[in-house]
């Protein structure tokens, strides 16, 4: 009874060891997270313990899921297993993967995982498609995964460059896809249409929390079309990559829905975002992108223009100065971007000393020749510019037919010779509306330089044009928030201020002073002539100048010794 009592004591021990055992890997698995169809979960992956993703109870009629997982900058890895090789993971700031399910399947894993020291806030979703859904990225040639259904993006400081891979129709489970390029009929891919989609985040705004709040309404098909800004739309034939106009420190979120247009269904890729600047280096740091070149050049050009704005046709010869440095400053800067390999500090300091050299020489063309019409010209072209860089600032400028460079300066042109060629009856009117008009502009610039505004590319898009051989392919849209709206009316309000003024200051008076070097000539012949002029007789140059380092040498000499001074009598 002993032996057989010690016996079950014995067996008891050992089931509750065995038991033991068998619950540890239960409570140990603090790396699973589990999920639910369509719906985001926020999470925290640091380096030494990557997660484990499980998505359970899947229907039979899901034929493939699409995981996504989000961060702001620091890079992921996503994979189907834990150890995998390059073609099942991606890594990146906005990474998925393609779960094509087998029959019977109900349960799919992911595993997650980051080489950043740092904690990495992110967000992830899976979602799920039938057998009618195209299957993004299924007709992938380019990049490491098979089924590729990611968004891949550049950028520089010019152009936001997409790319991603082709999709395929859609196939029930357990049967194979549908070759992608055997045939390009309407029963193959070729038949599918591609939907490209921006989105801008709030303006001037870095944080994580509104990123991967807002990477929610880019994800999923119907929030993608309520929330997302469509910009164009591809044919199978049509290469798959697409251009848009870098805004530094500017959130864009970019996505693509394909479409089948027989079926009528649709699939979203994998959104990407960017905002065209680095968050893990010192230099050209988001939160640190203004230039203080950039600043103090602005904020000089900021306060010629308002003097400029208010005052300009009274001081005819600082207007032309204002208007010269513009001329001969914008071009000269487009030539030295693309013969030369400066520094932008150095480009901008060339930049703003050959435009002074130009400014005074239309000053000099009026004062020596007098040539109204060849200032006011010039004076035409500014504003040209500026009224015909606001018309490409609008969809317009998003046409197919701009994006071919030769239709695009000619147009350009036209619009910009046409403002002189309107307003040749009326000169005094022309020049006020420029004074106003570009004066105020340059306030707008300068604000930019200090804080973020879409009004600023007016310009820049041009300057970007004329500098990048590339810049014709990318779209120019950008936001047009709140702060944009203020500024717009801010601008409006000094031009409309600006010109009023001087309309009202100007009446009766003569439309453009008179010829300097006309005036100069006959003052000295006046003088020449009348002796009873006191200023005949003012003495030359040279000896008044000689006379004034006289007093000046006698203002530093001593005081005589002190004692009789006696007169000497002639």
């Amino acid at each position: 009874m002993g032996l057989l009592g010690s016996l079950h004591l014995a067996l008891l021990g050992l089931g509750l060891v065995l038991a033991s055992a068998a619950e540890t890997p239960v409570n140990s698995s603090v790396g699973l997270l589990e999920f639910s169809l369509g719906k985001f979960r926020h999470f925290v992956l640091n380096r030494p313990f990557p997660e484990e993703a499980v998505l359970r109870h899947i229907a039979s009629n899901v034929t493939f899921i699409i995981f996504q997982v989000h961060s702001q900058y620091q890079n992921i890895t996503v994979s189907f297993y834990k150890n995998p090789p390059p073609d099942a993971s991606g890594t990146g700031v906005d990474k998925g993967l393609v779960s094509i399910l087998r029959p019977e399947q109900s349960i799919c894993t992911w595993y997650l995982e980051t080489s950043d020291a740092d904690d990495v806030w992110s967000v992830a979703i899976p979602l799920s498609y039938s057998e009618k859904d195209p299957i993004p990225g299924a007709c992938n040639l380019e990049f490491d995964l098979d089924v590729d259904p990611n968004i891949y993006l550049e950028y520089n400081l010019y152009e936001t460059v997409i790319k991603f891979a082709p999709a395929n129709l859609g196939h029930a489970r357990g049967t194979d896809p549908l070759p992608c390029d055997l045939g390009t009929g309407l029963d193959s891919r070729w038949r599918l249409r591609y939907d490209i989609y921006q989105y801008f985040l709030p303006e001037n705004n870095l944080t994580e929390e509104v990123l991967l709040g807002h990477m929610q309404k880019m994800s999923m098909v119907s929030q993608i079309e309520a929330s997302g800004f469509k910009v164009a739309t591809l044919k199978s034939s049509d290469k798959t990559i697409v251009y848009f106009s870098s805004v530094p420190g500017q959130g864009v979120i970019y996505n693509v829905i394909v479409r089948d247009p027989i079926l009528n269904t649709s699939t979203a890729y994998v959104p990407a975002h960017t905002y065209a600047c680095r968050f893990n280096t010192t230099l050209d740091n988001c939160s640190s992108l203004g230039r203080l070149s950039t600043k103090v050049f602005f904020t000089i050009f900021a306060i010629l223009g308002l003097f400029i704005c208010f005052f300009g046709h009274r001081f005819w010869k600082t207007e032309l100065f204002f208007i010269g440095f513009i001329f001969v400053g914008f071009f000269f800067y487009i030539l030295i971007t693309r013969l030369t390999l400066l520094q932008y500090d150095d480009r901008l300091i060339l930049t703003a000393v050959v435009g002074s050299l130009g400014g005074i020489l239309l000053v000099m063309v009026w004062w020596i020749f007098g040539l109204i019409l060849i200032c006011m010209l010039c004076v035409g072209l500014v504003l040209g510019f500026l009224i015909s860089s606001v018309a490409f600032f609008t969809p317009l400028g998003d046409l197919k037919i701009f994006h071919d460079d030769a239709v695009f300066w000619v147009a350009f042109s036209c619009m910009a010779i046409s403002i002189p060629v309107v307003f040749i009856g009326c000169l005094r009117i022309l020049n006020i509306l420029a004074c106003g008009i570009t004066g105020s502009y340059s306030v707008v610039l300068a604000i930019d330089s200090y804080f973020y505004t879409s009004l600023s590319y007016i310009t820049l898009n041009v300057l970007k044009r004329a500098v990048n051989t590339d810049f014709n392919k990318a779209y120019t849209s950008v936001p047009f928030q709140t702060n944009d709206f203020v500024i717009l009316a801010i601008w409006g309000m000094l031009a409309v201020s600006g010109i009023t003024l001087q309309i009202r200051r100007e009446r009766g008076r003569p439309f453009f002073p008179p010829h300097p070097y006309k005036m100069w000539k006959r003052e000295r012949e006046r003088r020449v002539t009348n002796i009873l002029d006191p200023s005949y007789h003012v003495r030359p140059l040279r000896e008044r100048l000689y006379n004034r380092l006289t007093q000046v040498k006698q203002f530093f000499q001593g005081e005589e010794a002190a004692g009789e001074r006696t007169p000497l009598l002639l």
